[in-house]
């Protein structure tokens, strides 16, 4: 008999895993020493791995360019449903990188000094990190380690967190002397509360991925040795059974209608409803259900959604 989908399943998930440790440098489409790595699953997931294990993933330009040129090749291949972002090694991403070649405290205190001339856009690259909740596509998190400062806002703008058990998390900005960073003032407590985002900002302390769970932050925890793996099942579930123009809309209403009152959003769901019922995706989606088969949704054009 011939091997079952689920052990090829689970197969792929192992072997993902093993790369994403850093156990095997290939990565398709790029190369082992390249800042963000990208690999695209033929279960319609592009996974993007911060690929600088030997400073936690810190977030600077090479960073910045290759995971922007990363998503924007998930966004524009039609192949790909959902976005998977990770870290090698043993962090996420801990906060900015101050290391420079070349620098050293020496410049990072001179570039402190001429802060009012600072460009951030040098640093932090081209976009901010709430660009990722204007995407298409959904963007999963798998909080692999470290996720501090910068790393930890870009890891909220994502639309779904799990983490490694004991990942260490934090916002500590005010321990630099900065302020709330990127946006995360805006995000924070709307995954949360107002207290509990006052309590993490202003004591600019360290938490673990158990409290970030009890906290809503994140959706679950699991061991670390298991979390691509299960960030891959829920992932290649939602590109197989979810249809890309629902999950487009839907993510683009969730984060509109946080500002509106609910009579606007109500308002704005019937108008989307109506633009829904025109595609061929509800009948699919009715039909699928009705002969208890796997949906087959059509992929998002680039001028979808």
């Amino acid at each position: 008999m011939g091997t079952k989908p689920t052990e090829i399943r689970r197969h792929k998930h192992e072997e993902v895993s093993r790369r994403m440790s850093g156990n095997d440098g290939a990565s398709q489409d790029c190369r082992a020493d390249d800042a963000v790595l990208y690999e695209a699953t033929d279960s319609g997931v592009a996974i993007l791995t911060f690929n600088r294990p030997d400073r936690l993933n810190a977030w600077g330009p090479d960073i910045a360019a290759g995971f922007y040129a990363g998503i924007d090749r998930a966004e524009s291949d039609p192949a790909v449903r959902v976005v998977v972002l990770t870290g090698r090694g043993r962090g996420f991403c801990a906060g900015a990188y101050l290391g420079a070649p070349g620098g050293g405290a020496a410049k990072v205190s001179e570039s402190m000094e001429n802060a009012g001339q600072t460009n951030l856009a040098d640093l932090v690259g081209e976009r901010p990190p709430h660009f990722v909740t204007t995407l298409r596509k959904p963007v999963i998190a798998a909080i692999n380690g470290a996720c501090v400062g910068i790393g930890l806002t870009q890891a909220l703008m994502c639309d779904v967190r799990f983490a490694a058990a004991g990942a260490k998390f934090g916002a500590v900005f005010a321990r630099r002397g900065l302020i709330a960073e990127f946006g995360i003032s805006w995000i924070l407590p709307r995954l949360t509360s107002m207290g509990i985002a006052l309590d993490l900002l202003l004591s600019a302390r360290t938490f673990l991925a158990e409290e970030a769970a009890e906290l809503r932050l994140v959706k679950e925890v699991v061991a670390a040795d298991d979390l691509m793996k299960r960030v891959l099942e829920y992932a290649e579930d939602m590109a197989a059974n979810c249809s890309p123009a629902s999950m487009a809309v839907v993510k683009r209403q969730v984060y509109a209608d946080d500002i509106r009152d609910v009579v606007d959003a109500h308002n704005r769901s019937e108008i989307l409803v109506h633009e829904a019922m025109s595609r061929p995706d509800v009948i699919e989606g009715i039909t699928c259900f009705l002969e208890k088969r796997t949906p087959q949704f059509s992929a998002l054009r680039p001028t979808d959604a």
